[in-house]
């Protein structure tokens, strides 16, 4: 998998928050991002995951504009992990988890053995195997954190973005 940033820029009103950023990923890569608080970070990583839409540049996956996609295709190339979860809904964890799923499935396609088994895999990955019928709502901060993250995991990505991924979590769990 390759991203290819070409001149991204975001303007917010009159105030230019992205310059024309340029970078390139390439597979097995590990990039970091760094940068004050308000520098942009996030928004750029927003324009990649397709939150937020540049003002001007480009953004390929693989030499495809990211216009190009669906929004299933690129789910199915890279899962995110956002600064910032609000949810509004009271699933449990092990459905939190499922929803990695959903870029592999059909419309209406119901969740498998398989998806079971990669659900809790994902969960045992994060040390929360034994949360899976909690309701999410009744989660910590960083136990909610290690959810989503066993969420982005269980989509089988091959290219994660995580924003700031170690928010509410202990020092354990953030090594």
């Amino acid at each position: 998998m390759e991203i290819l940033a070409e001149a991204v820029k975001m303007f917010v009103g009159n105030k230019e928050i992205l310059k024309g950023i340029d970078f390139s990923l390439h597979n097995k890569e590990f990039l970091g991002i760094i940068g004050p608080n308000g520098s942009g970070k996030s928004t750029f990583l927003k324009c990649v995951y397709r939150v937020q839409k540049p003002t001007s540049g480009d953004i390929y996956f693989d030499g495809k504009h990211l216009d190009d996609l669906s929004y299933r295709e690129s789910a199915l190339k890279l899962a995110v992990v956002a600064q910032h979860n609000f949810y509004s809904f009271d699933f449990s964890v092990l459905d939190v988890v499922l929803m990695g799923r959903s870029p592999h499935k059909k419309m209406l396609e119901r969740d498998n053995l398989e998806d079971f088994k990669i659900a809790r895999s994902a969960l045992a990955r994060v040390g929360m195997e034994s949360f899976e019928k909690r309701m999410f709502s009744t989660l910590s901060g960083g136990e909610q954190q290690r959810v989503i993250l066993a969420r982005a995991l269980a989509q089988q990505t091959e290219c994660l973005v995580l924003d700031e991924p170690t928010n509410h979590l202990d020092i354990k769990y953030q090594l």
